[in-house]
């Protein structure tokens, strides 16, 4: 309407073109509601016939429902006919079967009672049975107690005869093992003081080889033509880590060969210490009239003893009474024994 109520145009074109797009316009709107029209009256037949199809479907299923409900009432009135017949028939038979069960009741009175009396005798015999059973476990519990009793005084026996002959045996080897500890003690005494020598008597070699080379200072034949002396030996021990008493180092080899012999030789000594010690704690463990503690004590003391010795021994009575044992232990104190 609001195109319809424009009344100025600019020219006589511009008019007829206006009025020509309205005319287009309009015409578009009747021809889609032409097709709007048409597309409504094809779904309208549409839906009227299948209205009038679920119609005749509808009516023969209402006649099918009907002719359905016709049989099953004669059904249910046969089924009602057939009830009755087997009404009665049931009756009749509770009635025979109550005076049957009445019947059985009688007899299950009487057969109850007969249980009764057949459970008091089984109650009697069941405990006469316990009885017996009590006293065959208590048998056979006090016969293996006496075989178990027996068995275990044999295997003790067995393992007292085999401890007897393991002391006997612990005993010939602890008398044949002292006559070679002697000997082996002799022999490392002997072993040490000979290697000693062949130390020192090395050392020389290589300080003369070293000082026919110019640039070998000339103070090393003096550090170890000098360690013979115990008097010189002292002075180097308490000069720390040096060889000699101008506190020159020793070679690495030399120091080495000497921490070698040493190990070897506390090695071999404590295996045969350890070795003796265990044979007597076992001799003595044996024995049922020696403690344990003062055998323990014994076997340390015997130990610790042997130890000090064998540390006096190296000493090659070069080291005074009053030198602390502590650093005899030590490798450097070791190094500066031997060398």
């Amino acid at each position: 309407m609001d195109d319809l109520e424009r009344d100025s145009f600019n020219s006589l074109e511009e008019e007829k073109d206006y009025w020509k797009d309205l005319a287009a316009k309009y015409k578009t709107c009747s021809l889609e509601a032409q097709e709007e029209l048409n597309e409504f009256q094809v779904a309208s037949r549409e839906y009227e016939a299948e209205l009038e199809a679920q119609l005749h479907q509808t009516e023969s299923r209402n006649r099918d429902l009907l002719n359905q409900n016709n049989r099953l009432r004669m059904e249910l009135e046969s089924f009602r006919t057939k009830y009755e017949e087997h009404h009665a028939a049931c009756y009749s038979q509770i009635c025979t079967l109550e005076n049957e069960l009445s019947q059985t009741r009688a007899v299950r009175d009487q057969l109850q009672k007969y249980i009764r009396e057949l459970e008091q005798a089984n109650d009697d015999l069941e405990r006469a049975k316990r009885a017996t059973i009590i006293s065959l476990e208590d048998f056979e519990q006090r016969l293996n107690q006496a075989i178990e009793r027996n068995a275990f005084l044999e295997s003790e026996l067995d393992e007292k005869e085999n401890h007897l002959e393991c002391i006997q045996r612990l005993k010939d080897e602890t008398r044949d093992l002292r006559p070679e500890l002697a000997v082996q003690q002799k022999q490392e005494i002997l072993k040490r003081s000979t290697s000693a020598n062949q130390d020192g008597e090395r050392m020389d070699i290589a300080v003369q080889a070293s000082i026919s080379v110019p640039s070998t200072p000339v103070g090393h034949r003096g550090s170890f033509s000098s360690l013979h002396s115990p008097v010189q030996f002292r002075k180097g021990s308490d000069d720390g880590y040096s060889g000699t008493p101008m506190g020159t180092p020793l070679t690495p080899s030399a120091r080495i060969s000497a921490l070698n012999i040493v190990g070897d030789l506390l090695r071999k000594v404590g295996a045969l210490e350890s070795k003796l010690a265990s044979c007597k704690h076992f001799i003595y463990e044996q024995s049922p009239n020696r403690p344990v503690a003062p055998l323990m004590a014994h076997v340390n003391n015997t130990r610790e003893g042997s130890e000090h010795r064998f540390m006096k021994r190296l000493e090659f009575g070069a080291v005074s009474q009053n030198h602390p044992l502590q650093s005899m232990h030590s490798p450097q104190g070791i190094v500066k024994m031997i060398l």
